[in-house]
């Protein structure tokens, strides 16, 4: 168990470390790598999302807040959001882009432990942000328990492609984006990190059979770009 922690912890420190590197240059930069594309899968799982007015939004690893600007947004500024993330510099950066909103609030805390009461949320997005959490179980246990009954939760991630040519295609290009990195951040560490941690995470039925496990039901994905990313949905009965 302490050498579980002991890796846990490691993984929460370089993760933090990462982004407080990166967080000035975090929406440029992911323009330049997807050449805009992550806006257009956000976009994707709003619309499949559909937010009721006046519902309630946790959006964990929150960053600089596209989703929770989406959900605002989309709900005609009936709704209500709550930014989570474990890095303050990102969650600040988030809160001055969306300070003009009077119904977002922000809380810096990790995915596995949100000090917030049980079944507060009507729906729980988390964003290119599950594949860094120190322990994914956990995650998408805090995950249920924060949404009332009747709840979805929704992730957007890195996936698995599955076309041979495209696949072929994008390794290539993965190899580039720590340059990249480095002649637009100054840094080209942080992106060898997140190459590999794609490259690390699950594949589309692992995470699924997760969330099953964590007893989300009605549980399935939607890939986009042939797998470059992917969708998962899954709801909270009871």
């Amino acid at each position: 168990m302490q050498d579980t922690n002991t890796k846990q912890n490691s993984k929460k420190d370089f993760v933090n470390n990462v982004f407080n590197s990166v967080f000035k240059k975090y929406d440029l930069m992911n323009d330049i790598m997807s050449f805009g594309i992550h806006r257009l899968w956000k976009s994707n799982l709003i619309d499949w999302m559909q937010p009721k007015l006046n519902s309630k939004l946790i959006d964990m690893a929150a960053g600089t807040g596209d989703m929770t600007k989406l959900f605002i947004e989309r709900t005609n500024l009936t709704g209500r959001a709550m930014m989570v993330d474990q890095n303050i510099e990102m969650l600040n950066e988030g809160k001055k882009k969306l300070e003009h909103y009077k119904n977002i609030d922000s809380l810096c805390a990790s995915a596995e432990h949100v000090p917030l009461k049980d079944s507060s949320f009507d729906y729980y997005i988390i964003s290119f942000g599950i594949r860094n959490v120190t322990d994914i179980k956990k995650t998408l246990s805090e995950a249920y328990r924060l949404l009332k009954p009747g709840g979805r939760f929704m992730c957007l991630e890195f996936s698995k492609i599955n076309n041979e040519i495209i696949d072929k295609f994008y390794s290539i290009y993965s190899s580039f984006i720590p340059h990249i990195g480095q002649a637009v951040a100054g840094d080209k560490k942080p992106y060898e990190y997140l190459i590999q941690s794609i490259k690390d995470f699950y594949n589309q039925e692992q995470l699924l059979n997760l969330m099953k496990e964590a007893k989300f039901i009605n549980t399935e994905y939607r890939n986009l770009t042939t797998g470059v990313a992917a969708i998962h949905s899954g709801w909270k009965i009871q």
